[in-house]
């Protein structure tokens, strides 16, 4: 029997490494679970999670909420209740509205406005009520942990709300909301490499306190997101216990590192699936032709730069998926202009044909499709954020996922099959984006999303070389590609 050749041992060697990995990620999962109870409830209209270490006695224990940020979720927030819970106290995590597991919509859209706070407050009293009816949990030590809007939000009712015996504000935005003299005990944590409005912040609502009323805690080399996982940032929150008992040392990085690892899994998994569905001999490369240039660059440097200022003065706000709305009409527009380009500068060259005609290619696009879903969401859900459509998700994700294959279609053609354009063309588009954003063309927190998008793009680029090799038709990695893209964006994003 021969020896397989060099093509069938990459797929078997990409199979094998990815099964690996996946099963590695799922292990730190099941890890990561042990010795917690994990209860779930929605009331009124609110999604709470109960995270707590099971234990025997009467004994009392001290209640924790823990709020998210703008566009974050109870499951990003899960490695500190993790952390608390295993210290001894019960944790409960809220996905407000707009957010996560929340179908009602939030005002404002990032904001900050009257209308906003005033729904958040009502999603901390519900999960404080909750709390306290919990067996076990003792009413008189509270504690409230939130970060960024979530930061906002606890530190606002903590003021309001006296009988809460400690506050942890990760990443505060605004040190208004600490009034001047207030006795409440605070702890103000901040990220080494955050923003300086966030240092700033943190700063002037230490100054003036009570003695021993406020703490500022600095995590070094974290930046507003991965604050939530320093070591730093964890020993904080465990130390605002009232009378904690002693635990182990906080893991935060567990459940990323299973995320990350599910993630390589299905992401090399991909390589050896498009080698079963698409059995066929690659399409020959194109010849290339003289005059070429670098026109595609200035295409899509033009096209990225004219729909980023088109939709600067468009309503995208109406679309009620906050950041994420405007990201995908600019990649609608982008994409529609790449198209109309390519037309014009070569209309007289023939499109490039496929090895896989349309009717031999429904069956292979409905599993690689179906792959991609679960290949972005199924890691993200478990191990990062909240992934899985509610309410007007699930018609914001195929209008999401339609925008985007505009543009990776448009990124099709004018890449002509080249590997390196077409990533190049994606590149670019991240770059505008976030000059859009620095510059005021775009909503601000759109650079939030942007180091999100920089890997999708990235990753679907992959996916889409691997498919390019097999021969496929250029609407299938586009397709692959919108899959990739859309899902995180519409689900995860705020409904505004």
């Amino acid at each position: 029997m021969p020896a397989p050749g060099p093509a069938p041992r990459r797929l078997l060697a990409s199979g094998a490494v990815a099964l690996v990995a996946a099963v590695l990620g799922t292990l730190l999962l099941v890890h990561a679970d042990a010795g917690l109870s994990t209860e779930r409830a929605t009331v009124a209209g609110v999604p709470l999670t109960e995270v707590r270490r099971p234990g025997t006695g009467d004994d009392r224990r001290p209640g924790v909420v823990i709020a998210h940020g703008f566009a974050g979720s109870a499951r990003l927030m899960r490695p500190l209740a993790d952390s608390v819970a295993r210290h001894g106290a019960v944790a409960v995590l809220l996905d407000f509205a707009g957010h996560g597991a929340n179908p009602s919509r939030l005002p404002g859209a990032g904001r900050d406005d009257e209308r906003a706070r005033s729904l958040l407050s009502h999603d901390l009293d519900v999960a404080l009520a909750w709390l306290r009816s919990r067996p076990g949990v003792d009413p008189d030590r509270i504690v409230l942990v939130g970060h960024s809007m979530g930061a906002g939000a606890v530190t606002r009712y903590a003021v309001a709300h006296p009988e809460i015996a400690r506050t942890v504000a990760i990443s505060l935005p605004d040190a208004g909301d600490v009034p001047a003299g207030w006795p409440g005990r605070l702890t103000l944590v901040v990220g080494g490499l955050e923003f300086p409005d966030f240092r700033r912040a943190a700063e002037e609502a230490a100054r003036g306190a009570p003695p021993g009323a406020r703490e500022r805690v600095v995590a070094p080399g974290t930046e507003h997101i991965s604050v939530l996982f320093a070591p730093r940032t964890h020993d904080a929150v465990v130390a605002a216990f009232p009378g904690r008992p002693g635990g182990p040392a906080p893991a935060p990085l567990t459940r990323p590192a299973a995320a990350a690892l599910l993630l390589l899994g299905l992401g090399l998994g991909f390589v050896p699936l498009a080698g079963l569905l698409l059995r066929h001999r690659p399409a020959a490369p194109e010849a290339p032709t003289g005059g070429a240039g670098w026109w595609w660059l200035a295409v899509a440097v033009a096209a990225t730069g004219l729909g980023v200022a088109l939709a600067a003065p468009l309503p995208t706000a109406r679309l009620p998926l906050a950041v994420g709305g405007h990201v995908a009409v600019f990649l609608l527009l982008t994409g529609v202009l790449l198209v109309v380009a390519h037309r014009w500068f070569r209309r007289d060259r023939p499109p490039a044909g496929a090895t896989v005609g349309p009717s031999r290619a429904v069956v292979p696009a409905v599993v690689l499709l179906g792959y991609a879903a679960l290949a972005v969401a199924l890691p993200l859900h478990l191990g990062f954020t909240s992934a899985a459509p509610v309410g007007a998700r699930w018609w914001l994700l195929p209008l999401v996922a339609f925008c985007c294959l505009v543009f990776l279609l448009g990124a099709e053609l004018v890449a002509e099959g080249r590997g390196g354009r077409y990533a190049a063309v994606g590149g670019i588009a991240v770059v505008v984006l976030a000059g859009a954003a620095v510059t005021g063309l775009a909503p601000g927190f759109v650079l939030l999303v942007v180091p999100l998008f920089a890997a999708l793009v990235a990753w679907q680029a992959a996916w889409a070389g691997v498919l390019r090799r097999r021969g496929a038709s250029r609407w299938l990695p586009a397709a692959v590609g919108a899959v990739l893209l859309a899902w995180p964006i519409a689900t995860t994003l705020p409904l505004a």
